[in-house]
């Protein structure tokens, strides 16, 4: 008996030596339903190609041992109530040892509380406004530029195109959106730009006609706002049919999205503020390239990748790179290493704030500009935005 308990003792020492992978939990929501489907589904396939990548290659190596990642994950349906139950039971009864955010900044915010609540990390993905990281959380990493930045390339862009032109603020009354365009037009004044119409529209809104009335009576030459997919091409698609003669629109979130294609000529010049694109070449010090993972994302998808679905891949290599780092799945050396994280993968620069007043507020990686053209093969977009970082000339005025 002792002979077989030793042997047992012996082959279990070898399995881990010889790197038997254990298994590593990822908790997570998902809006498979309402009005953030389309957007979190993008971002759930980042982080599903991660997931396959890494375990196909035997794991995240890390103290000797590698660790295979397996996902638990629930449709939040676009509820932050749904949110807040969902996380807790990841965190309590699924035991998962790190958590990856819903889609959108309300319903991160609502993640946040639970995953503070019980010490657990949590990389935030498709969650751009700031507040969420200002109220001393230590567990929060954020991977996207914050909202205050998003429409600052516009505006850029414009003051050097037509610095007389006048501009409309259309927003969605949503958490996100409102941390973009205050900040925007705030932006605009100190450039000295023309806000001359503002009106922020309820979530969910599919008759814009009364306000595209007041934008057209306003005489604005530009259109900055939106929100998410769902209001942004109903916007865009009635701006269009309403033929309003807008020389520029910039729009949040949506016309990142492949699905923009469908609204035929109505797509054609609006512009997206993008936490990446295909066309942006990083030299990549960790991970794999940005043309290597379109192609792999293409290839499982059939569908070119989003920024969405970039971030949410980012997501699993910073967290796999922090895990090595930490020689393993401690969460205080995670937290450590994510802290001292400073690096750039094919989705940019990623560098966590430690200060108190804003911990895990992103603060390395920067934004393009993208925008819709037309050319000989139909619809494509195109980066405009930095010049530096243009893979086309900024198409202005649009009509």
């Amino acid at each position: 008996m002792k002979r077989l308990v030793l042997t047992i003792f012996v082959l279990s020492t070898l399995f881990v030596t010889a790197g038997f992978a254990q298994n590593l939990t990822v908790g997570f929501t998902v809006s498979k339903t309402g009005a953030l489907n389309v957007d979190s589904l993008e971002q759930y396939r980042g982080f599903e190609l991660w997931r396959d990548q890494v375990n196909a290659a035997g794991g995240i190596k890390a103290g000797g041992k590698n660790y295979k990642i397996q996902f638990v994950s629930y449709d939040d349906e676009s509820n932050t109530k749904r949110v807040q139950q969902l996380y807790s039971r990841m965190v309590l009864q699924d035991n998962a040892d790190f958590l990856f955010s819903p889609y959108s900044s309300s319903l991160t915010a609502t993640a946040a509380i639970v995953t503070e609540q019980y010490g657990k990390i949590m990389l935030t993905t498709g969650a751009a406004e700031g507040k969420t990281y200002t109220l001393g959380n230590h567990y929060l990493f954020q991977m996207f530029t914050p909202g205050a930045e998003y429409l600052k390339g516009t505006l850029d862009a414009l003051k050097a195109k037509d610095p007389k032109a006048t501009i409309a603020l259309v927003y969605e009354d949503a958490s996100f959106s409102v941390a973009v365009v205050n900040p925007a037009k705030a932006y605009a004044q100190q450039l000295g730009l023309n806000v001359v119409f503002t009106e922020a529209y309820a979530p969910n809104t599919t008759d814009f006609s009364a306000i595209i009335d007041k934008v057209i009576a306003s005489k604005a030459a530009v259109l900055l706002g939106g929100g998410h997919y769902a209001d942004g091409s109903t916007l865009a698609k009635q701006l269009y049919e309403h033929k309003v003669p807008l020389k520029m629109i910039t729009l949040l979130v949506a016309p990142d999205s492949d699905k923009w294609t469908e609204l035929g000529d109505s797509a054609v010049g609006v512009m997206v503020p993008s936490q990446w694109e295909p066309q942006t070449a990083f030299k990549a010090q960790y991970g794999l390239s940005g043309a290597d993972f379109a192609k792999a994302y293409t290839a499982k998808y059939n569908a070119p990748p989003s920024y969405e679905s970039a971030g949410g891949y980012a997501c699993g290599l910073v967290l796999q790179r922090a895990i090595e780092q930490a020689g393993g799945p401690d969460t205080a050396k995670v937290a450590a290493a994510l802290n001292a994280t400073d690096i750039t993968t094919f989705y940019g620069r990623t560098k966590f704030s430690t200060a108190a007043n804003e911990h895990g507020l992103q603060i390395g990686h920067a934004m393009v500009l993208a925008q819709w053209q037309k050319d000989k093969s139909g619809l494509v977009k195109q980066v405009v935005w930095p010049l530096a970082a243009k893979s086309a000339n900024l198409v202005y005025p649009i009509h």
